[in-house]
């Protein structure tokens, strides 16, 4: 019989986004204009920064937010190797060294006592990510930053909505940097957001953002602008559009509505889930100490007690139409930080214990609890298939 297909995370765009788009469309002004300043003033009101600027991607964001920390040639940066090729490209992009740091065996997030361990006069920065939304340790990360007088930027990619301790990532740090792709809980198609409680960061990014320019088009080409700018730096090409913003502005409103959509997908696969020999769920933060999970994934753990490996399981998911996904392949052990860095096998156990067993199942708010039991249904045919 043949299944109906389930995607990995599509994402949720209605009319309300359609209509925004064309609203932009018939202005007659589509690059980086009134309706990205406004985007960056409700994005930096709903994480409660100081200045946001809005960007072409999350990777532009990290990028940016290591030049404006001053990040460069001879200085390393202390980072997670269970990571997307992003984190540490950025770092690659300033000319500094990634040094990767092995992760707590639960959450997959860095490690506060290997990343200690891992700093070391050349150290100028950490740069943790929330993996998956759920919570990196900021308050032990942020207090070794404060004894060693390292900056703390984090890569929050998948945690629009998290919280550590209370307090909304993007507050926590001395730059956060959000991500805004397709498959992100709020998406502009492509995109990023950073956000920074320092005044100066926030003017050298907004330059380098735009080929070192003092002014962007708006300010020389609206009512009331004058066309004169000056070069102040080499800069690039990282700003966004006001296509993308209008997309972002309506996303922005359904940021409550579709974290609790994926967080009652959450529980409809704890649920559904339940008693599937060598399939561990995902952990969940202490939220009795204020931290949040903003569920961007639902990864399970497959263990030795499955009878399949992860990557079998996919492939029997992947002949029952099920879309899987892995975050992520450790980064040490690709062939660049082999090769340019010393990565090897066993040299961070946690990391690459999680990247064995690690499997992203289909989530996004696109989806019911009746999808959650869907797909758990398939996953237990191909184990007891097995």
């Amino acid at each position: 019989m043949e299944r109906k297909p389930i995607d990995l995370s599509p994402p949720v765009i209605t009319e309300a986004e359609v209509e925004a788009v064309a609203a932009v469309l018939r202005s007659g002004w589509l690059t980086h204009g009134p309706r990205t300043r406004e985007f960056e003033e409700k994005f930096r009101a709903l994480v409660g920064a100081a200045h946001a600027l809005a960007v072409s991607s999350g990777t532009a964001a990290l990028h940016l937010a290591l030049a404006a920390a001053g990040v460069g040639p001879g200085d390393e940066v202390v980072t997670t190797p269970l990571t997307f090729a992003a984190t540490a490209e950025a770092i690659l992009y300033q000319r500094a060294a990634p040094v990767f740091a092995d992760v707590d065996p639960v959450s997959g997030n860095l490690e506060p006592a290997a990343v200690e361990k891992a700093v070391t006069k050349k150290t100028r920065a950490v740069l943790p990510i929330h993996l998956g939304g759920y919570p990196a340790d900021m308050a032990a990360l942020g207090a070794l930053c404060s004894e060693r007088g390292l900056f703390l930027i984090d890569d929050a990619a998948h945690a629009v909505e998290t919280l550590c301790k209370g307090r909304r990532v993007g507050t926590l740090g001395d730059a956060t940097c959000f991500s805004f792709y397709v498959n992100k809980n709020l998406t502009t198609g492509e995109g990023g957001m950073l956000v920074t409680p320092h005044a100066n960061w926030a003017r050298r990014a907004a330059i380098l953002r735009l080929h070192g320019m003092d002014r962007d088009a708006w300010d020389r080409y609206a009512a009331g602008g004058t066309p004169g700018y000056d070069i102040i730096e080499p800069g690039y090409k990282f700003n966004t559009t006001d296509i993308a913003s209008a997309l972002g502005l309506v996303q922005l409103t359904r940021v409550d509505e579709g974290y609790e959509r994926r967080l009652e997908l959450a529980q409809a696969y704890d649920e559904a889930l339940a008693g599937l020999p060598g399939i561990e769920l995902p952990p969940r933060p202490d939220t009795k100490s204020g931290d949040r999970h903003a569920w961007h994934l639902y990864a399970v753990r497959v263990t030795d007690d499955c009878p399949l490996s992860r990557d079998a399981l996919a492939a029997g998911l992947r002949e029952l139409a099920v879309a899987t996904s892995v975050h992520y392949h450790p980064l040490h052990l690709m062939t660049l930080y082999r090769r340019d860095f010393g990565g090897r096998e066993g040299q961070f156990p946690e990391a690459e214990r999680l990247g064995r067993e690690r499997l992203t199942l289909p989530f996004s708010a696109a989806y019911s609890p009746d999808t959650a039991r869907d797909v758990a249904g398939r996953m237990r045919e191909v184990i007891e298939g097995a």
